[in-house]
């Protein structure tokens, strides 16, 4: 066997995702029974919390072979909170079914999804599950999936009997003319080969089944167009024609040759039960063993590449569901890999190229502090909470500046909140208390400053390091710009090193507390005095010239904001367009749509979960709610301020100087 595909399901949490994924188990062969959500006995919600809530909240790998094709399926979470998890599994996939309800349709994380797939171009194929549940539509999804979704969506399945128990999905054809002129136009503008062959223009015969086939293919592999599937995942409707679609139209990735260069992607990081890290790796090419040396190349958030060097002490491969068995990875295979004690996710394994790109989603933006409830579970909270992070890099842990024993997170919401803590007291039997989230500000600088530091033989040096820095605006999104005015080899490298890393360390708190960005940091001043000077020299006064040339920039404080849609009732306008002002949202005009309004606007970030709280009591349940991170705007008024870190305060020449002296 050498074909093999990583197929990803996503969905809004609800639309029947893991569902289907037990039934393409069951199907082939994989499991014996078919798992249940609601009885928790579902084969990739293997976490007793996800079997409780009923809800995915780590990604999970199984396996299934369909007529000589491997497939390594990967669940993805559906709710909007762990989005974080779906985006590592988006950079390892090489096409997705994305599923949609036939009764709720097109929903809000449905549209965010897919506009990073088509973003990205990741071949896809849709499935509208459920219908043979009361209330099932055929048409009206679709206009909602060319609407809200993409207008290259091409509807392969018809449906008899939707919404009743005797619902079938029957596969269109292109003998069918109706089909054949809908699927012709739609792939002909696309291929102008293809549109010629279409029109007849030479006078030939009308093109085959095959040809159609083949070049719907080609344009769903490329990202063009989307085939539409109907069925029903609980009864196993419309499955065959799905799982024929993967084969035919997702692009499968054949095993290379053993020889070639190493390359794979950590996606996914666990804690084994002894406490030892596990990596989940997406092989790209080359093959890997158990006790193979293997480098992981790691790039920071500078830019910068390290390299760890490791020995894997067990490799399993995916074989069959969610088994594994110990074998050699190749190209194309999930491999779970012990052994690697340095590993983070996002590392790329053998050689490095390129790193793909990430944030394709927007990244947390509240946050709240953490404390152990009884303070002597202070270092085993800590300890539960790192480990935690290994699995979700996106709450990036830090310490609290109020609380000796308190520690930040970052949240995309309450849900994941409520995750962690019920994590903590049932995995690590620690209880936790959480306090109230906050929205998570940034600031920039809105003028030039500078200033200077230097060592002089003729008066006494707290520092033996001369620096000199001028701060600026950056370009929008253009985060941390450190740039150097002085002579690369006027300094050590270590000295460069130290002054560029400690820059970045300290614009984490800005003049108010929150992360300074879009800013370019120039050093224009650099001297040491050998051999006395060190890189800690460097380290010690970077944040105190730092700080002082960003007082004379002076900074502004940003929110975070989001775009949001809101399609409700006519009747309910005036309410809702007083909900949103009460909530400081900026709404446009509102748009008339038959006997509902379509209402675009923006809204601080911070306001998101209680106005998506609020809609379907407002709306009498009809209306549909739709947000992403739309950028940040300047807080008006007083500037929301955030606890500086403790110990010596830059900002305060005097007391930064004079805890220097005491450590001397």
């Amino acid at each position: 066997m050498n074909k093999k595909l990583n197929l990803g399901i996503l969905a809004h949490v609800d639309a029947g995702k893991t569902s289907l994924t037990e039934r393409l188990l069951h199907h082939t062969g994989a499991i014996e029974e078919f798992g249940s959500v609601d009885a928790g006995t579902t084969q990739t919600d293997s976490m007793e919390l996800e079997r409780r809530r009923g809800i995915t909240i780590r990604s999970a790998v199984a396996t299934f072979v369909t007529d000589g094709l491997k497939v390594n399926l990967i669940d993805t979470p559906g709710h909007s909170d762990f989005i974080a998890e779906v985006e590592r599994a988006l950079g390892v996939l090489d096409g997705v079914v994305l599923v949609v309800s036939a009764v709720e349709g097109v929903q809000p994380q449905t549209r965010i999804l897919m506009r990073t797939l088509r973003r990205l171009r990741i071949p896809t194929l849709v499935f509208v599950n459920k219908i043979d549940r009361r209330g099932a539509r055929y048409g009206g999804v679709l206009e909602e999936i060319a609407k809200r979704l993409t207008p290259s969506a091409v509807a392969v399945s018809a449906v008899t009997d939707i919404g009743t128990p005797a619902a079938r999905a029957i596969p269109r054809r292109p003998d069918d003319p109706a089909f054949a002129t809908e699927l012709g136009e739609l792939l002909s503008l696309h291929n102008d080969a293809f549109l010629t062959s279409y029109l007849d223009l030479d006078g030939g015969a009308r093109l085959t089944d095959k040809e159609y086939a083949e070049e719907l293919a080609r344009q769903t592999a490329d990202g063009l167009v989307y085939p539409v599937f109907f069925g029903s995942a609980l009864k196993g409707e419309g499955l065959v024609e799905l799982l024929s679609g993967i084969r035919e139209f997702l692009p499968a990735v054949h095993d290379g040759e053993d020889e070639a260069p190493l390359l794979g992607t950590v996606f996914k990081v666990e804690r084994g039960p002894r406490g030892e890290s596990i990596a989940y790796l997406r092989l790209r090419s080359g093959s890997l063993a158990t006790r193979d040396h293997v480098t992981l190349h790691r790039t920071d958030h500078t830019g910068q590449v390290t390299e760890h060097p490791g020995k894997i002490t067990s490799l399993r491969v995916y074989e069959h569901g969610s088994a594994t068995v110990e074998a050699r990875a190749a190209a194309g295979d999930i491999a779970k890999v012990w052994g690697l004690k340095d590993v983070r996710i996002g590392d790329q394994a053998g050689y490095r190229e390129e790193p793909p790109p990430r944030n394709f989603f927007a990244p947390p933006n509240l946050e709240t502090v953490v404390g152990p409830e009884c303070p002597e579970d202070s270092g085993r909270l800590h300890a539960a909470l790192r480990m935690l992070s290994e699995q979700d890099p996106s709450i990036e842990l830090r310490q609290d500046e109020e609380s000796a024993h308190g520690t930040v997170l970052r949240l995309y919401g309450e849900v994941q909140k409520d995750i962690i803590h019920t994590t903590l007291a049932e995995s690590f039997g620690v209880r936790a208390v959480f306090k109230e989230s906050r929205t998570v500000c940034i600031e920039k600088p809105v003028g030039v400053g500078e200033a200077l530091e230097e060592w002089d033989l003729r008066k006494l040096n707290y520092f033996w390091a001369t620096v000199g820095l001028r701060v600026e605006p950056g370009k929008e999104g253009s985060g941390i710009d450190f740039r150097l005015a002085v002579e690369r080899g006027s300094l050590p490298g270590a000295f460069h090193k130290a002054i560029e890393e400690t820059v970045h360390t300290t614009l984490r708190h800005g003049l108010h507390g929150w992360q300074v960005t879009d800013v370019v940091v120039t050093l224009n001043r650099s001297g040491f005095a050998s051999p006395v000077s060190a890189a800690d020299d460097f380290r010690k006064v970077t944040p105190l010239v730092l700080m002082s040339a960003l007082k004379q920039a002076g900074t502004q404080v940003y929110e975070p904001v989001s775009a949001f849609e809101l399609e409700i009732p006519a009747a309910v306008l005036s309410t809702v367009l007083a909900n949103l002002a009460e909530l400081g949202a900026t709404p446009e005009v509102p748009l008339a749509r038959g006997d509902a309004f379509l209402l675009e606007g923006t809204l601080p970030a911070g306001r998101v979960h209680e106005l998506g709280r609020r809609i379907p009591s407002l709306t009498n349940g009809e209306g549909v709610f739709l947000s992403q991170l739309h950028g940040h705007r300047p807080v008006s008024g007083s500037f929301p301020v955030r606890p500086r870190p403790a110990g010596p305060d830059p900002l305060d020449r005097d007391e930064y100087i004079l805890h220097a002296v005491k450590r001397l």
